[in-house]
This record gives C-alpha cells, structure tokens and sequence, in this order.
C-alpha cells in the first residue's frame, strides 16, 4: 500500500512539473485541488469503512447535496458557521443511522435504499430553497456565518477540515489494521457469523458504522457550502457522491489509498477550473470541455482499476441469524 501511495506522490510530482513548463501554476491547482478532495476524502472513507464492515451505501451523493444545504440554515439559525458544520455532520449521521435500520434491520436492498435516498434529496433541497429562502435554486448566506480558511501552510491556505480528513485516512488506516476494533470491523464484512460466534453484535456495529459513513458525508457536503463554494445551489453535489464511491473503489476500499484517488480526482477538478479560466487555453479549449475533465478522469480511473480490486465476501447482505 505505502508503494503505491509513493507512486502516486511521484507522479503527482511529474504532473505538476509539466504544469509549471506549460505555463499553469501548480500552487492555485493544488490549491484548488485540497478544497475539492475534502469533501471527496471524507465521505469516501466514511463509506469504504461502512462497506469493510459489510454495508452499502450508494445515497452519498444525496447526503452531500442535503447536508450542503442543511448545513447553511443551521449556520443561519445558530449564527455560526461551525454550528452549520455540525448540522450538517449530525444530518448526515441521521441519513447514515435511518439506512442501517434499513439494511441491518429490515434486510432492504442496499442499493435500492441509497438510491431512494438520492432521489429523495433531488426533490427536497428545490422544494427547500424555496421554502426557507423563497428563491429557486440558490441561496447565498450572509458572510459572517462562512467558516474561514485560517491555516497557511507554505504556499497554501488550508481548512482544518482538510486537514482532518487527511489525518482522517491515516487515522482509519491504523484502526482498521492495528486494533481490535478493525478486526471486527474487517471480520463483519468478510465473515459475520464467526464475529457473531464470538460475541459480537454484528448488526449493532454494522448500524455503528453506517451511521459514522453517513456523519463523515454529511460533514463534507456542510464543507462544500460553507467552506469551499460559500453558498448552496440544487446542484451543489454534481454528482460528487458517485465520484466518492469511485476513490474507495479505485482504492479497495482501503483509507490510505481512498485518500489519494480523492486528491486525484480533486486535482482534476483544479486542473479543469484552472485550466478554464487561463488566459490563452480558455479562447481554444471549450469551457464546458474542460470542466469534463473530472469526470473523464473518474471513469478512466475506475475502468483501470476495478478488475483488480477484491471486496469484502458479505458486503451488501444483511446477516440473518441462524
């Protein structure tokens, strides 16, 4: 794992050398590129835990797009920025809790679940906009109750939610392959009723996790409103959620590997608006082509890599009890 992460930091490396031979500038690019992966990284490893533990959940895309917009009112409402991170961490916690009663519980399909949640979101966040702010589509909150960027490092002015979804994957490495809580965690996924012999609550740690994969996306989508974009559109997610899904898989499911696919596709997304807005590269290339760029990258990314990716023998059955 640690090599491949290494392969990814050199090439990275080789990347941005040609960038700053072809004239872009690196700094704005990985810049760019650190607000776009937060939102990426945090809702990706909260579900490649979710599904090491053995549970699906396909409805990231709607978290984010709820949570983003859930995240503001609640900044309104308590008049603080970090309030609204909060609320939109505990939504999504909510999401994540209420589809593990479904998958754990109930026995529903997972993948019809998280998709139900989706269309759910789509439909909601319009009717919402409306109904709170009375304007279609767009909202954009008063200045006082954005959370700032404060931390310089280098050449680069980060979030501390950045930062903690960084340490975040190096964090969840360690759990999941250093103690005992990984075991079971890794055991729930591979082999449930061995955990269960053993004397674990198999459903009670499974419903744990979803409602953690859900908290950690709804966490993101709060960013991505609060932090990143400084405001909430119906179509703040775009599709965001599917490209979180596409870092765990490209990854393995690992967190350390979760973590570097979601700084590449977040790098090609600050590669496309940086590209877009580039005196002499935005009169040749169409500015709706370039903004492709990070989706192009996400399918190419998971075309390559998952044939070669070996998942969890239980992930997305409901354990029945013999």
């Amino acid at each position: 794992r640690l090599l491949r992460i290494l392969y990814l930091a050199i090439g990275f490396a080789v990347i941005l050398i040609i960038l700053e031979i072809l004239g872009l500038n690196p700094v704005s690019i990985v810049d760019a590129a650190l607000f776009a992966m937060t939102p990426l990284a945090l809702a990706a490893i909260g579900e490649a835990i979710n599904e090491k533990g053995g549970v699906v959940n396909i409805g990231i895309d709607g978290i984010l797009l709820l949570t983003a917009t859930v995240g503001v009112y609640g900044a309104e409402v308590f008049g603080n920025g970090y309030m609204g991170l909060l609320t939109g961490l505990f939504i999504g916690a909510a999401v994540g809790f209420f589809h593990g009663l479904l998958s754990v519980y109930l026995k529903a399909d997972q993948i019809i679940a998280g998709m139900g949640f989706n269309l759910f979101a789509y439909g909601f966040v319009p009717y919402m906009l409306m109904a709170v702010w009375a304007f279609p589509g767009i909202h954009i909150p008063p200045p006082e109750v954005l959370v700032p960027t404060r931390i310089v490092i280098g050449a680069f002015k980060v979030s501390e939610i950045t930062l903690f979804a960084i340490f975040l994957g190096i964090l969840m490495h360690i759990v999941l392959y250093r103690t005992p809580l990984g075991l079971r965690i890794r055991a729930a996924g591979e082999a449930p009723e061995a955990l269960d012999v053993a004397g674990i609550r198999v459903h009670l740690l499974r419903l744990s996790l979803s409602t953690f994969g859900g908290a950690l996306a709804g966490l993101g989508g709060a960013f991505m409103s609060l932090v990143w974009f400084g405001g909430v559109v119906k179509e703040i997610s775009a599709g965001r959620g599917f490209i979180a899904l596409a870092c765990l898989v490209a990854g393995g499911l690992e967190p350390l590997l979760t973590l570097g696919f979601a700084f590449l596709f977040g790098f090609a997304e600050g590669l496309a608006y940086t590209v877009a807005v580039t005196p002499g590269v935005k009169e040749v290339v169409p500015y709706h082509l370039v903004l492709m760029i990070p989706y192009i990258v996400t399918l190419v990314t998971v075309t390559i890599f998952i044939g070669r990716k070996r998942f969890p023998k239980a992930v997305g059955r409901p354990y029945i009890k013999e």
